[in-house]
C-alpha cells in the first residue's frame, strides 16, 4: 500500500484544526476507555486501517482488554461493555451511518438516559472527530503500522533519561 497524499505536511492548518478539536474532545471528561471504544468501532465501520492501528494501540496502551477490542464488532452480543459503552456504541454507529440510520429517536432517548447533555454534544463531537479523522486516513490511504501510543512513547522516554 502507499500512501496517495500525506495531508499532515500537505494541509497542517487542516490537520492542527482536528487536533483541536481533539483536545477539547480528550479534555471533556469523558472516560478515556469510552472514547477509545467509540473510535475503534467507528473506525471498524469505516474500514480505517491507520485509525484501528492507532487506537487498538492506545487501548492496550492505557489497559484495554484484548477481549473487549477483538469483540467490539460484535458488543451488542458480548456481556463484556456496561450499560453506558452500549449505549455510546449504539449512538456511534448511528452517527457513523447517519445516512443510512438518520439517527433515530429511540436511540437517542437510550443514550440520554446514560449521558447528560453536555456528555451528548461531547460524544458527539468524538464521533463527528474519529469520522473525520477516518475519512482523511481512507481517502488519503494513510500506511498504518508505525504508529506508538502516547503511553509507550512516554514509557520510553522515562527509560531513555535514566
Amino acid at each position: 500500500m502507499q500512501a496517495r497524499i500525506d495531508y499532515r505536511k500537505v494541509a497542517p492548518g487542516a490537520r492542527e484544526a482536528m487536533l483541536a478539536l481533539e483536545r477539547y474532545v480528550d479534555s471533556s471528561g469523558l472516560e478515556s476507555s469510552l472514547l477509545n471504544l467509540v473510535k475503534i468501532r467507528a473506525s471498524q465501520i469505516n474500514g480505517c486501517a491507520w485509525c484501528l492501528d492507532m487506537h487498538t494501540k492506545d487501548a492496550r496502551a492505557e489497559g484495554e482488554t484484548e477481549q473487549r477490542i477483538y469483540s467490539l464488532s460484535a458488543w451488542a452480543d458480548t456481556p463484556f461493555y456496561s450499560e453506558r459503552e452500549k449505549a455510546a456504541l449504539k449512538w456511534t454507529e448511528a452517527v457513523t451511518l447517519v445516512s443510512i440510520s438518520h439517527v433515530p429517536d429511540d436511540i437517542f432517548e437510550e443514550v440520554r438516559r446514560y449521558f447528560t447533555e453536555k456528555e451528548m454534544v461531547d460524544l458527539t463531537l468524538a464521533i463527528i472527530a474519529i469520522n473525520g479523522w477516518n475519512r482523511l486516513n481512507v481517502a488519503f490511504r494513510t500506511v498504518p503500522g508505525d504508529y506508538q501510543p502516547r503511553k509507550t512513547l512516554q514509557k520510553q522516554m522515562i527509560k531513555s533519561e535514566q
